[in-house]
């Protein structure tokens, strides 16, 4: 059942805000998109990155070494490295680096690794560290035990 007297005063709060007539010409953004990314010969239907103004948007990573072409050995914690070092390496192609990141998100297929994804995290990155979620997942591409997507903002 709706109350109506809770709708009457979310509408009386809304009221006291504001409208502003903003020249909307100021919010022409440029978007950029880089990299299609090739996994195995085959061309994945995404970008490694989006920059938007000064915000970079990272495609998810698993942790893939590019030297070998295969998940890093080890287990959650090297692979969590792994995926670090990729990203440092793309944000360096746009003067950025992992300090520049200000929000992730972790797709941990298993979560009783938390602890050592947890572990490489923390020694991967800078201080202050990004906000973050970490999910649970059923399943990643190419048997990762986790992927990362971060969000950059650059001054």
């Amino acid at each position: 059942m709706i109350r109506y007297a809770t709708i009457g005063t979310a509408v009386a709060a809304l009221a006291g805000c504001v409208s502003v007539d903003v020249d909307d010409t100021n919010f022409a953004t440029n978007v950029s998109h880089y990299g299609g990314m090739t996994v195995g010969g085959v061309e994945l239907p995404f970008s490694k990155a989006v920059i938007v103004g000064n915000t970079i948007y990272l495609a998810g990573e698993v942790g893939i070494d590019p030297e070998t072409g295969s998940i890093a050995p080890g287990g959650t914690g090297p692979e969590t490295t792994q995926i670090f070092a990729n990203l440092e390496r793309t944000l360096n192609t746009f003067d950025a680096d992992l300090s520049d990141l200000v929000k992730c998100t972790v797709y941990l297929g298993d979560m009783e690794d938390y602890g050592e994804m947890n572990a490489a995290y923390a020694a991967a990155l800078p201080d202050p560290k990004p906000a973050r979620a970490t999910v649970g997942v059923s399943g990643l591409a190419v048997g990762a035990h986790l992927e990362i997507d971060c969000i950059a903002v650059t001054s």
